[in-house]
C-alpha cells in the first residue's frame, strides 16, 4: 500500500476529494438499493453494494492508469477516438431501444460480459479533449470562421446530432461546455454567436421534424416539452411525482437528517440511487450532509482552476477546464433538479450515484486532470533539483 501511495502523482487534494466522494457514496447507494431490490424482485440488497464497489474500484483503476499517461498523448488520442466515438454512437442509436414507448437508445451492450455502456458519456470526454487540442493549436493564430467549420465544428455537431434523439439534457450540457471552452480559448464572440444561433436553429428544426414524423422518435420530444412545460406551470406527470417525492425527502431531512438508511422516500422515489440520490442524502444526513457535498464539489472546482492556472501549456490549461468543468456543472444540475430549480434531466451525481458508465467516465476525466498536474510537479521537481545542484546556498537562504 505504501508503494502505491508513492506512485500516486498529481494534485493530492483532487485525489482526496475524489476519495471522499466515493466513500461517502456507499451508504446512500446501499440505502437506496432496498428500493431497487424490491422493484427487481431481489431480496439481496448487499449485491447492489458490491456492484457499486466494483464500479468505483474499476473507476479508480482507470483514474490511476490515466494519470500515469503524459497528457500530451491525449492530443493524438482525441484525433483517433473521434471516429471511433462516432461509430459507437451510430451503433447505439441504431439499436432502437424503447422504454415505455420512448426512444432510449443510450446504451450499447458489451458482448460476453453482460454489461451496458452509455456511449454519450465517453463521447463527451473525447470531444472536450479534441476541442481543447484544436483551440490550443490555433491560439496564437488569426482565427477565420470558415477555417474552423470542418476541423472544429463538424465533429461537434455530428456527435451532438447522434446524441440528441435519445438524450437532450446531455446534448445541451456538452454543447454548453464546448461553447464555454472555445470562449476561454479565445474564439471570437461574433463567430461564437453564429454557432449558438445555428445550434438553436438546428434544435428547433429537429423538434419540428420529430413532431411531424412521430414514429421516427417515439414520444421523446414530447417528453422534453412536457418536462419544461410542467416545470414552468405545474402538472400531474411522472416528472412532477418525482419532484414532489424529492421535496418531501428534503423537507423530512431538516438540519441533521433522519439517519443513515432510515429514508422512507427511497421506497417511493424512482431513480433514488441515481438521478435523485441527492434528495435521499439530505433526508438521511440533513442539510449538513447536503452542504458537505456542495463544499466538496466547489472545492474540486477550485482545485481544477488551480491546476489549469499552473499548467505550463495552453493545451494543458484548456484540457483541465474542458474535462473538469462538466463534472462540477453536472453535479450542480443534479442538485438543482432535486430542489426544483431545474427541470428533470436524468443527469447523475458524479462519483455518488450508482451506475458504471458515469463513474468510469468521471474517473477518466479526473485522471486526465491529474496527469496535467503531475506533469507540473515533475517540472518543478526538475527545476528544484537543477537549482540545488547549481547553487545549494541559494536554496538554503530562500528556505531560511
Amino acid at each position: 500500500m505504501q508503494q502505491l501511495f508513492k506512485n500516486i502523482k498529481g494534485d493530492r487534494l483532487i485525489w482526496a476529494i475524489a476519495a471522499l466522494l466515493a466513500i461517502f457514496s456507499f451508504l446512500p447507494v446501499y440505502s437506496a438499493a432496498s428500493n431497487l431490490a424490491y422493484v427487481g424482485g431481489n431480496t439481496n440488497t448487499f449485491a447492489f453494494f458490491v456492484k457499486h464497489f466494483m464500479h468505483l474500484f474499476l473507476g479508480f483503476t482507470i483514474m490511476y492508469g490515466v494519470h500515469k499517461v503524459p497528457y500530451r498523448y491525449f492530443r493524438g488520442l482525441s484525433m483517433v477516438m473521434i471516429p471511433i466515438v462516432l461509430v459507437l454512437l451510430v451503433v447505439t442509436i441504431m439499436q432502437g431501444t424503447t422504454i415505455a414507448g420512448a426512444n432510449a437508445s443510450r446504451w450499447i451492450r458489451i458482448p460476453f460480459v453482460n454489461m451496458s455502456f452509455q456511449t454519450s458519456t465517453l463521447a463527451s470526454v473525447v470531444l472536450m479533449v479534441y476541442v481543447a487540442r484544436y483551440m490550443s493549436k490555433i491560439k496564437d493564430k488569426k482565427i477565420s470562421f470558415k477555417e474552423t467549420i470542418l476541423p472544429l465544428w463538424m465533429p461537434v455537431f455530428l456527435i451532438l446530432a447522434l446524441i440528441l434523439p435519445s438524450n437532450f439534457s446531455t446534448t445541451a450540457l456538452i454543447f454548453l461546455m464546448v461553447v464555454v471552452l472555445v470562449f476561454l480559448g479565445g474564439y471570437p464572440i461574433k463567430y461564437l454567436a453564429v454557432i449558438i444561433g445555428t445550434g438553436i436553429l438546428a434544435l428547433v428544426l429537429f423538434v419540428l421534424v420529430a413532431k411531424a414524423f412521430p414514429d421516427a422518435m417515439p414520444n421523446r420530444v414530447d417528453t422534453w416539452m412536457s418536462r419544461i412545460e410542467n416545470f414552468s406551470d405545474g402538472g400531474d406527470t411522472e416528472a412532477d411525482y418525482q419532484i414532489e417525492k424529492a421535496k418531501i425527502a428534503i423537507a423530512s431531512g431538516q438540519l441533521t437528517g433522519v439517519g443513515p438508511g432510515k429514508s422512507t422516500q427511497k421506497n417511493f422515489l424512482p431513480q433514488s440511487s441515481s438521478d435523485f440520490i441527492f434528495a435521499i442524502i439530505i433526508e438521511e444526513y440533513g442539510l449538513i450532509g447536503g452542504l458537505f457535498l456542495m463544499v466538496l464539489y466547489m472545492w474540486l472546482l477550485f482545485r481544477i482552476v488551480i491546476v489549469a492556472q499552473k499548467s505550463d501549456t495552453i493545451f494543458g490549461k484548456l484540457l483541465v477546464l474542458g474535462v473538469g468543468f462538466p463534472i462540477v456543472f453536472q453535479a450542480m444540475i443534479n442538485m438543482a433538479v432535486a430542489v426544483e430549480l431545474f427541470p428533470v434531466t436524468g443527469q447523475t451525481l458524479p462519483l455518488i450515484s450508482s451506475g458504471g458508465t458515469s463513474i468510469w467516465m468521471t474517473c477518466l476525466a479526473i485522471g486526465i486532470i491529474l496527469s496535467v498536474s503531475s506533469k507540473r510537479e515533475e517540472i518543478k521537481g526538475k527545476e528544484g533539483l537543477e537549482k540545488t545542484e547549481d547553487n545549494p546556498l541559494e536554496i538554503l537562504s530562500e528556505t531560511i
